[in-house]
C-alpha cells in the first residue's frame, strides 16, 4: 500500500496540479441553493502560496469572463466581486483540498458556464481549471397563441405559440380538434418549427380548435385558438362594411319619413283662413243665449225685410246671403250703448273683487308670518336662556369641586405640618 502511495504521489509531481470539477452540468430550481465543487490535487502536498478563482464565462466567444470570488492563501482571504456580494459565498478547505462555490436564490441570471481557476506557486503544469455548466430550471410561463395572415380560401397562414419564459428552453407541440370538437389531424402540407405551424392553401376543412402546448423537464402550459375560414367575399371587412352600409341607410330613411310625418302634422294644425273673416270677440260668448236669441228676433221683427231678404227661386237665402245678415247684427250690436255699460259694469266689478280678494290675502299672510317669527323668537330666547342656565350650573360645579380639592390640600399640609412638629419635639427629647 505504501508503494502504490509512493508510485501516485511520483505520478502527480511528474504530471503537476490537477482541477477537476465532478459533473459538466448542475441542475438546480429557481429560488433555490446550489454549491458548486471543485476539487485540486497539487503537485506537491505542501502548498505554500496558491490562489482560486471562481468566474462566469460568457455565452458570446468576444467577452470576457467575469469574476465572481478568488481565495487567497496565505493569508485565507476571499474577495467576492459587489455583483455577488449577497448571491456568493467561498469555501475552501486546504486539507481536503476543495474550494467549493455556494449560491443562495438563484435565478436566471445565473444560468451560465462557471470556471474554477487554481493557482500554485511554483506548480505551473497540470490541469489548473475546470468547468461547469448551471443549470437554472424554470416553469415555462403561459403561452400566447397567435394568427397572422388572413383566414380566407385558398391562403397561407401561421399559428405561433411563444412562452416568454422557460428553463431549459420548451418544445411546443400542436393538436387540432374539429367543429364538433373530436381530435383531428393537421392539415396536409403542414410544417412545425420551433412554436410556429405554417398552414398551406387553407380551405373550410382547416377550420377547427388548435391547442398548443408549451413544455420543458418542470412542467407544461398551454393555449388554444378557434380557426374559421372563410370565402374570400365573406371576409370581416367587407362583412363589416356591407352591415354599416345598411345601417346607415336605414336611419337615412327613419330621418326622411320622421321629416314628412311632422310636416304633415304642421300642415294639420295650421289655422284655416276663410273668406268670411273671423268674428268678433265677444260677438256672442259674454251674453246668455236666451238674451242672444230674443235680440235675434226682435231684429227681425223690426226688419222683416233684411232677415227674409231675397230668397231663392224655393224661398231658401244663400249662405252668402245669410253671412251678411249676421255681419249686419254684429255690427249693430256692437254700436249698442247698453251692451258697452253692462260689460263696464262687469269689469269695474271684477276689478274691486279682485283687489278685496288679494288684500284679505296679504292680510293673511302677514298675520301669519309675524305669528310664526314671533314664536320662533320666543322658542329660541327659551333655548339660550335654558344653555346658559346649565351652563352656569356646571360652572357652579366646577367652581364647588375646586374649592373641595383646595379644602383638601389644606387638610393634607395642616397633617403634614403636625407630623413635623412631632418629629422636631422627638428630636429635641433625644
Amino acid at each position: 500500500m505504501f508503494r502504490g502511495y509512493l508510485i501516485l504521489a511520483v505520478v502527480s509531481a511528474a504530471a503537476g496540479i490537477q482541477v477537476s470539477i465532478p459533473k459538466q452540468e448542475y441542475e438546480v430550481a429557481r429560488g433555490d441553493n446550489v454549491t458548486l465543487p471543485c476539487n485540486f490535487v497539487p503537485a506537491e502536498p505542501d502548498v505554500q502560496v496558491m490562489t482560486v478563482a471562481w468566474s462566469v464565462l460568457s455565452d458570446d466567444p468576444g467577452e470576457k469572463s467575469k469574476s465572481v470570488a478568488t481565495f487567497f492563501h496565505p493569508p485565507g482571504a476571499v474577495d467576492i466581486t459587489a455583483a455577488f456580494e449577497k448571491k456568493a459565498s467561498f469555501k475552501p478547505d486546504l486539507v481536503k483540498k476543495s474550494a467549493d462555490l455556494v449560491l443562495s436564490d438563484v435565478t436566471l441570471a445565473e444560468n451560465k458556464v462557471f470556471e474554477c481557476d487554481v493557482k500554485i506557486l511554483g506548480d505551473d503544469s497540470g490541469v489548473m481549471t475546470a468547468v461547469t455548466r448551471l443549470v437554472v430550471l424554470v416553469a415555462p410561463s403561459k403561452p400566447i397563441c397567435k394568427t397572422h395572415g388572413a383566414t380566407e380560401y385558398g391562403r397561407n397562414i401561421n399559428l405561433t405559440c411563444m412562452s416568454e419564459e422557460g428553463s431549459p428552453d420548451p418544445t411546443y407541440t400542436w393538436k387540432r380538434y374539429d367543429v364538433q370538437n373530436r381530435p383531428a389531424s393537421l392539415p396536409p402540407r403542414t410544417t412545425e418549427k420551433q412554436g410556429q405551424l405554417s398552414l398551406f392553401n387553407i380551405s373550410i376543412d382547416t377550420s377547427g380548435y388548435y391547442i398548443c402546448t408549451s413544455e420543458n423537464k418542470i412542467r407544461s402550459a398551454s393555449c388554444n385558438m378557434t380557426l374559421t375560414v372563410l370565402p374570400p367575399s365573406m371576409n370581416i371587412g367587407s362583412t363589416a362594411g356591407i352591415i354599416g352600409g345598411c345601417i346607415a341607410a336605414l336611419l337615412v330613411l327613419g330621418i326622411v319619413v320622421y321629416c314628412c310625418c311632422c310636416k304633415k302634422k304642421k300642415k294639420e294644425k295650421e289655422p284655416v283662413e276663410y273668406a268670411m273673416g273671423t268674428a268678433e270677440e265677444g260677438a256672442y260668448s259674454d251674453k246668455d243665449p236666451r238674451e242672444n236669441e230674443s235680440d235675434y228676433h226682435d231684429d227681425r221683427r223690426e226688419n222683416p225685410s233684411s232677415s227674409m231678404g231675397d230668397r231663392s227661386p224655393r224661398g231658401r237665402i244663400s249662405p252668402e246671403e245669410r253671412h251678411e245678415e249676421r255681419s249686419d247684427r254684429n255690427y249693430d250690436r256692437r254700436d249698442d250703448p247698453e251692451r258697452r255699460e253692462r260689460y263696464d259694469d262687469r269689469a269695474s266689478d271684477y276689478d274691486d273683487d279682485r283687489r278685496d280678494k288679494y288684500k284679505d290675502r296679504a292680510r293673511d299672510y302677514d298675520d301669519d308670518r309675524r305669528d310664526k317669527y314671533a314664536d320662533r323668537a320666543r322658542d329660541y330666547d327659551d333655548d339660550r336662556r335654558d344653555k346658559y342656565d346649565d351652563q352656569g350650573d356646571r360652572y357652579s360645579d366646577r367652581r364647588d369641586r375646586h374649592d373641595d380639592r383646595r379644602d383638601h390640600d389644606d387638610d393634607r399640609y395642616d397633617r403634614r405640618d403636625r407630623e413635623s412638629d412631632r418629629e422636631t419635639d422627638r428630636r429635641s427629647d433625644y
